[in-house]
């Protein structure tokens, strides 16, 4: 019975992990592109997009794994229950000591019909005030690239 519950815990933490890290890849079609002039140019501080939890439900996955190498009987479900809990600790602290801010810039572009539009992208893209550039897609997949 305890085998049999912590095989279905195991499948669903599993489950759990493997849709929390599927993300959308790139879409095709079309993208639309404004072009305007660089106003500003700040620096900026992005979070990372890893989400929350990650650390812990493969680190509880690994545990059960190492878990069941040990013992037989109630002794090998008990290391299994440890290993998941010691496995998602370690796991999450992990996550946490790795999931810093990226450096990024923020570019504030003034478009076409005199809208200013704030871009946010990590990286440095050598961009300077008074430069004409595109700016590539929407929300937050939106990039100021020169022209």
């Amino acid at each position: 019975m305890i085998s049999r519950f912590t095989a279905f815990v195991s499948a669903f933490a599993l489950a759990l992990g493997l849709a929390a890290c599927a993300t959308s890849g790139p879409q095709s079609g079309e993208t639309e592109v404004r072009q305007g002039v660089v106003e500003q140019i700040t620096p900026a501080q992005i979070d990372s997009k890893k989400p929350a939890g990650i650390g812990a439900v493969v680190g509880g996955i690994a545990g059960v794994g190492i878990g069941s190498l040990i013992g037989g009987g109630t002794g090998r479900d008990v290391a299994m229950v440890l290993g998941a809990v010691g496995g998602a600790v370690a796991g999450n602290q992990a996550q946490k000591k790795y999931d810093k801010p990226v450096a990024g810039e923020q570019i504030v572009v003034r478009v076409a019909n005199g809208v200013l539009v704030s871009v946010t992208q990590p990286g440095s893209s050598g961009l300077r005030k008074g430069q004409k550039v595109y700016i590539e897609g929407s929300g937050e997949d939106a990039r100021v690239v020169p022209r």
